[in-house]
């Protein structure tokens, strides 16, 4: 039996919820929008926290390791296009 993990519309919760809170108006994109890039600021973001959160590090490792960066990066450049 395969279970439906869509949310919102995107591929899951972790993405749509990533999205969200971080990437959802924000301005602070400069040149290329790369799955790769996004992924790189939301772990920069989590490393501000410091290391002394172990373990609430660990759960939030966890939970963006089941980000669809791809569709994110998608989603911001048509955000990009429509507003050029």
């Amino acid at each position: 039996m395969t279970t439906d993990t869509r949310y919102n519309g995107w591929t899951n919760y972790p993405t749509w919820r990533v999205n969200l809170e971080i990437f959802d108006g924000w301005d602070g994109f400069a040149g290329l929008i790369t799955p790769e890039g996004l992924e790189e600021v939301v772990n920069e973001i989590l490393d501000m926290g410091g290391t002394e959160h172990g373990t609430a590090l660990d759960f939030a490792r966890a939970f963006i390791s089941d980000v669809n960066w791809y569709e994110i990066a998608e989603h911001l450049k048509e955000n990009q296009k429509e507003e050029a």
